[in-house]
């Protein structure tokens, strides 16, 4: 029984739940984290997909009663239809970049430097986009509340589905975010925030539990029983964390912007660039 692996799996995990949802990449975090924790190689690159899914069972249970009666509703709710309908569709298309792509992302960007780059790239998309939404939304009604076209996931139509899909393949890239790419995206569709980020939740559940299950069978080689304390800690810290994140968000989004994100993500980048320059910190993949 190795204390300190198990401590370093559960760091991990909280890095998971608190980034998975934001737009910060947290897989790039993960890469950084494991770097500094000195926990890399190909099993802990298995690792990081996997506790995905703690993240992912956080949301099914946060949005339980949404969900449940979306499966109840699928043989005679129109609506419930429709929302199921639109988070195939928006899946799609990260299944078939995901195959296409990923075996040369992974081995040519999963590295901190990049990731660096891709998250002060991110922060300027995401401070040009707020911009531009504050500029298009930003006047009040009679009422005092701000109209996007899509208020709601239950407005969505299936081309909305089909485009925040397409700007998910984008968080292929490490150190982009996928939450980002999904929220920030759906934003230049015309989403409001609260609809762009819930979206991102539930379009993140066959997203991320898919990504983890296919990476765990593919690399099933390089696993064994003993791993499995090893997952579990990291899965159970990150549904935890996440559903803190979750909770958090929701509230957040209602009466504040992504700004503050974009100049996390400017000053994180900078540090990792500069650190690594300097030959301060030694980032490894």
């Amino acid at each position: 029984m190795d204390i300190a692996l198990w401590i370093k799996a559960a760091v991990m995990g909280v890095v998971e739940g608190l980034t998975e949802f934001l737009p910060i990449s947290s897989t790039g975090h993960l890469i950084l984290t494991a770097s500094l924790l000195d926990f890399t190689g190909d099993k802990i690159k298995v690792f990081e997909i996997a506790i995905q899914t703690g993240a992912m069972l956080a949301v099914i249970w946060e949005y339980r009663v949404k969900l449940g009666r979306t499966v109840a509703g699928l043989g005679h709710d129109a609506v419930a239809q429709r929302f199921a309908f639109n988070v195939l569709i928006a899946f799609l298309p990260a299944v078939v970049f995901g195959l296409a792509f990923n075996a040369a992302i992974k081995e040519h960007l999963f590295h901190p430097l990049p990731v660096a780059m891709a998250f002060i790239v991110g922060a300027l998309v995401i401070l040009w986009v707020e911009k531009r939404h504050h500029r298009r939304y930003g006047e009040l009604d009679l009422a005092g509340k701000r109209h996007a076209r899509v208020e709601t996931v239950d407005d969505m139509n299936a081309l909305d589905a089909l485009k925040v899909g397409l700007v998910q393949c984008l968080a292929l890239i490490p150190g982009t975010s996928r939450s980002g790419a999904t929220i920030i995206g759906a934003m230049v569709f015309g989403f409001s925030r609260k609809a762009a980020t819930e979206f991102s939740f539930y379009l993140g559940i066959p997203t991320l539990m898919g990504a983890g299950a296919y990476s765990v069978y593919k690399y099933r080689s390089l696993l064994s029983v003993a791993d499995l304390p090893l997952f579990a800690i990291g899965t159970v810290f990150a549904f935890f964390s996440a559903l803190l994140c979750i909770r958090w968000l929701i509230r957040y989004v209602s009466t504040h912007d992504f700004v503050p994100f974009a100049w996390y993500r400017i000053v994180f980048g900078a540090v990792v660039i500069l650190t690594a320059w300097g030959g301060w910190v030694e980032w490894r993949a």
